[in-house]
């Protein structure tokens, strides 16, 4: 394999993985360690399977037939993709504010920086990659950096805390709690809206795309979900070590606590880098993707494509230095746009695995892949329910 073709399939992997790694992957799974203990083990191991079952099927079907998910939905139904386009912009925009704020809270564990100006300098950053010459080359080597650094820092942090290896893995096999919850709230946190195509849509992009491209797409999908899932393991060890410890996180930003707790003031300085690094990490997989549902990677210029994604970034961080953060409403909304893409996105790319070989240039779909596609796929279902209740209960109560 050329080392041009390594570094594409290596940036797809971990832009897929670094999307997913947000400050409210974070948040989340520090939030779930603290309540469920070592239990929280068993609902990662099974996360990751279902995370891997709808990755499988999301990037061999837009990988094989080299089109977009919304040329697909088109293809599928006439205006189909561009609903997926909408459900999937107002979604990023709004979960971009609350990325360039996680920005912000970084440089100010990190460095003591006012989070509205260190959210502004992150998202100039970000935006001075996708300006940059050869800024799709730029853009896989700083996920890939950065979500390294996420790993190792965080190592550092789980050996220092000593958690209890073994109780974990025993309630990987033996749970002493199962909350079902807690699975399906990893599901839609890891590959949700935007999340389940950032890989896909940049492989197409460096030109990785046909049948004869399946072993990379392939080995690329399932090594994106590792990747996310190693994060969430050394993440859930760093956290379960502290609280095993009979230590109790603030409830103000559980992560910080137990960062600090397990390390000091250096523990402290740590979890900014690493929550800055999730969160411009994250920026730049929203901003990517979005603009990638609105645009034609054959018919829009790239220059043009380069100035959405500046106005994406320049409108959610002037939202964030405006009000401070997302509202929480406008969170739950997007939350449940997201939740009702993703059995929506799924189920386009089900049928054209398995109703629509002529989109899959001559390609013979695996049968066994598609039927565990479509188990995962109804679990998603009830996830667009769970979200959907979440704008319910807006205006009942």
């Amino acid at each position: 394999m050329r080392a041009s073709t390594r570094s594409t399939l290596l940036g797809a992997m971990f832009l897929m993985a670094t999307s997913s790694i947000g400050p409210g992957f974070i948040t989340q799974t520090t939030t779930f360690t603290a309540q469920l203990g070592a239990a929280f083990a068993f609902a990662i191991v099974v996360s990751i399977v279902v995370d891997i079952a709808l990755q499988l099927n999301v990037w061999r079907v837009i990988g094989v037939s080299g089109r977009r998910a919304q040329e697909l939905g088109n293809l599928t139904l006439p205006g189909l993709g561009w609903v997926m386009a909408a459900f999937v912009l107002v979604g990023g925009l709004v979960f971009n504010v609350g990325n360039v704020s996680g920005a912000g809270l970084g440089t100010d564990a990190m460095l003591g920086l006012d989070p509205r100006i260190g959210g502004a300098i992150s998202a100039v950053i970000a935006i001075a990659i996708f300006l940059s010459k050869r800024a799709g080359v730029a853009m896989d080597r700083i996920v890939v950096v950065l979500g390294l650094v996420m790993i190792v820092l965080t190592v550092g942090i789980a050996v220092t805390s000593s958690p209890p290896v073994g109780e974990a893995l025993r309630n990987v096999v033996l749970p002493e709690e199962v909350r079902f919850l807690a699975i399906t709230t990893l599901i839609g946190g890891t590959i949700g809206g935007y999340i389940t195509f950032a890989g896909a849509h940049r492989l197409l992009d460096s030109g990785v795309s046909g049948p004869e491209r399946v072993r990379d797409i392939t080995r690329s999908s399932v090594t994106g979900i590792v990747i996310t899932g190693v994060m969430r393991v050394v993440l859930f060890l760093a956290v379960l070590g502290v609280v095993a410890g009979g230590a109790t996180l603030s409830a103000d930003n559980p992560p910080a606590s137990a960062f600090e707790q397990a390390a000091g003031e250096v523990g402290l300085r740590v979890f900014g880098v690493v929550f800055w690094a999730a969160a411009i990490t994250s920026v730049i997989g929203a901003s990517y993707t979005s603009v990638s549902f609105i645009t034609s990677r054959t018919r829009t210029l790239e220059r043009a494509r380069t100035l959405l994604v500046v106005a994406f970034i320049v409108v959610t961080t002037t939202a964030f230095v405006v009000v401070g953060a997302a509202p929480a409403t406008l969170l739950v909304f997007a939350g449940a746009f997201n939740g009702l893409l993703l059995p929506l996105a799924i189920g386009v790319m089900l049928w054209v695995a398995w109703r629509r070989p002529d989109l899959l240039q001559g390609y013979r779909y695996p049968r066994g892949l598609l039927v565990v596609g479509g188990l995962a796929w109804l679990l998603t279902i009830y996830l667009a329910v769970r979200s959907f209740d979440g704008v319910v209960g807006l205006f009942t109560g």
